[in-house]
């Protein structure tokens, strides 16, 4: 039986990183017990529009948004490789990394309601437990899942964080996130029609956009 806290994973393209990802990420902690949360910025996201930002510069943001909180990481690997990142093959390398630690793969109650489009979905299973973050008040409903999404779950929802530490992989645990109503989406019309994104995303990654003039609107401002 495992013993170590598990490692919470949070991905995305982090386009721009925000509060909201920060948030999610400090609060699945907490709620989870997790020993850390580890971040892996896409390099290539496959089945979306390529990010607006390219890949070093996003990284670069997600490395100042999380630097002075100890119990957040950076994971490089994905957004530095040459071709599109799959989940289920940065499971196994990680798996393979940590010896045996439970993995926590972190995501919100839209995205793992949309599960079944991912690559190789029914493998995230065996490899890592899913945390999700969910508003005050509402729970994981099989009943809300699509068919085959609800099929796989059953016998693998939890309510006890524990239940993370009693098992290599294969639980999915719901817990509550303070609703910040900011999305990336967001962030970037706001920058590209020149208004401020101060208060929405860390400063120092506020500075870097500014520095280095990402998510301008085509004329240049």
């Amino acid at each position: 039986m495992p013993e170590a806290a598990p490692i919470g994973l949070l991905g995305g393209t982090f386009d721009p990183v925000h509060h909201g990802h920060l948030r999610l990420a400090e609060e699945a902690r907490e709620a989870l017990a997790l020993q850390e949360v580890r971040w892996i910025p896409a390099g290539q996201p496959p089945h979306r529009q390529p990010p607006r930002a390219d890949a070093a510069h996003r990284l670069e943001m997600v490395r100042l948004a999380i630097a002075g909180n100890p119990h957040f990481a950076l994971d490089a690997a994905e957004a530095q490789a040459a071709g599109p990142g799959y989940t289920v093959p940065t499971l196994e390398r990680l798996c393979a990394a940590e010896g045996g630690r439970p993995l926590v793969l972190l995501m919100g109650a839209d995205v793992f309601r949309g599960l079944e489009a991912w690559h190789r979905w029914r493998e995230l299973f065996d490899l890592a437990h899913i945390g999700v973050a969910t508003r005050p008040g509402f729970a994981i409903d099989p009943a809300d899942m699509p068919p085959d999404l609800a099929a796989a779950c059953r016998g693998r929802l939890a309510d006890d964080p524990g239940a993370l530490r009693a098992a290599s992989a294969g639980r999915v645990v719901a817990f509550t996130m303070t609703p910040l109503a900011i999305s990336a989406s967001l962030l970037r019309a706001r920058l590209a029609a020149g208004l401020s994104a101060r208060y929405l995303l860390p400063d120092a990654v506020g500075e870097y956009i500014q520095t280095h003039r990402l998510y301008r609107s085509p004329d240049g401002r």
